[in-house]
């Protein structure tokens, strides 16, 4: 018999993630999606549509467990290269297999749990015909209290910016919901369209409107295209000169002049340029 209280579990889940190495999770009702709260840091003139609702996926569905995993730093630096292909390979991988082992943990518990892939689509030409996935993860970390949306259409948190990849899992149980700070983390700062290699990043973002504009997802993809067939996807460069993230302390990396300017960061230069080398077609 299920005796535990919504906050029990929540605090055995989280227990769980932690023995599995992982440094984020949170939880979000299935309700958030059908009336957002308005503590989010950011809105949205069209909101999610029905179909892409965890309740219509999985009709049972209580609460959204979102669980997320760092892209160091420093080897997302060396992007594009294979140095970072594999990383984010490797990353995926575990994601899927920690999501997997916390459903089915919960599923053996008497919470019926599925987990959903990092990755919702086949190949780049599929994104080319239908720029979308069946479920955005993004949008669950959104909801689940785990950061704000930058410029750039991808997921900021405090603790990592946008270096952080996420995947979800749907369960029956009701589980103590995680808080919206309500915080946007976006400085505005420009880099990523300023530095993005296609222009698929607006390079304005107006003061009196807290929603970043739409990102040129086509363009986007057709550059991960090229990039896969040269073995060195994905592109990386948005999330890298990002200023945002706790982890640029840690690696010290506060100054992001680091990208654009080479005087004083030779070292650094040289060691990516010797990676994006080997590996790879250029």
């Amino acid at each position: 018999m299920k005796t535990e209280t919504a906050s029990s579990l929540k605090e055995e889940i989280k227990d769980k993630c932690n023995k599995l190495g992982l440094p984020m999770v949170g939880f979000a009702p299935k309700e958030r999606w059908e009336q957002p709260p308005s503590t989010l840091p950011q809105h949205f003139s069209n909101w999610i549509p029905r179909e892409f609702w965890p309740q219509s996926i999985y009709p049972e569905v209580r609460t959204v467990i979102v669980i997320g995993l760092p892209v160091p730093l420093p080897i997302v630096e060396t992007a594009p290269s294979i140095y970072y292909h594999e990383l984010y390979q490797t990353v995926n991988n575990l994601l899927d297999e920690k999501a997997y082992e916390i459903a089915n943990y919960l599923t053996l518990k008497g919470y019926p749990s599925i987990y959903l892939p990092r990755d919702g689509y086949g190949d780049i030409d599929i994104l080319l015909k239908r720029p979308l996935a069946f479920f955005s993860h993004k949008h669950a970390a959104f909801l689940a209290g785990l950061g704000s949306f930058g410029l750039n259409n991808v997921l900021l948190t405090p603790e990592f910016g946008p270096r952080v990849r996420f995947t979800s899992i749907f369960t029956t149980a009701k589980i103590k919901r995680d808080p919206i700070s309500g915080e946007d983390l976006c400085t505005r700062c420009l880099s990523c369209a300023d530095q993005c290699p296609v222009k698929a990043i607006e390079s304005k973002y107006p003061p009196e409107n807290s929603t970043p504009p739409p990102i040129n997802k086509i363009k986007c993809a057709k550059r991960s295209k090229k990039l896969r067939k040269q073995y060195n996807s994905p592109c990386g460069i948005c999330i890298k000169v990002c200023p945002v993230g706790k982890d640029r302390e840690v690696f010290n990396r506060k100054d992001t002049s680091i990208y654009t300017c080479k005087d004083g960061f030779e070292q650094y230069h040289d060691a990516w340029k010797h990676v994006q080398s080997y590996g790879s077609k250029k």
